[in-house]
């Protein structure tokens, strides 16, 4: 099973304060930003110059962050392009490892490592076919 490293999120209070220590302070530079009304966040991605393959997703939420499951820590997750969801979950699953937010869409998971790191699986080229028995599994836990 092939993967590849994507992204590492981190949630940001502050967009201006953040942008400006990120993109005028470090260098790195805005490859794309996600703009969502219904959902009332910015993803804005960051990459250092000549290295646009590995970039830091940065996520604000406009109304705050309160009322949202936090552990303490700003840092979200680390997120990796999969061939196979359906199959590595299983993988996964089979070892021992709770599927915390299950393919139901056929193109995004999350699972904790063992140091309680939020890892994102993303379907390579997209959402594919839900099955069972991830179509319709609850979440559980803190994703």
């Amino acid at each position: 099973m092939s993967m590849r490293f994507l992204h590492t999120m981190v949630r940001v209070k502050d967009l201006a304060a953040s942008l400006r220590f990120y993109v005028e302070l470090l260098g790195l530079e805005e490859i794309r930003r996600i703009e969502d009304e219904a959902g009332r966040f910015s993803l804005i991605f960051l990459a250092c110059p000549d290295q646009h393959e590995v970039s830091l997703e940065l996520t604000y939420n406009w109304d705050g962050d309160e009322g949202l499951p936090s552990d303490g820590r700003h840092f979200g997750h680390l997120a990796y392009e999969v061939d196979d969801i359906a199959a590595l979950c299983q993988h996964l699953q089979d070892n021992g490892v709770v599927i915390n937010r299950p393919p139901r869409d056929g193109r995004m998971a999350f699972v904790r490592s063992p140091d309680n790191i939020s890892i994102e699986l993303l379907q390579k080229g997209g959402a594919v076919a839900a099955v069972e028995p991830w179509a319709s599994m609850p979440s559980v836990g803190h994703w």
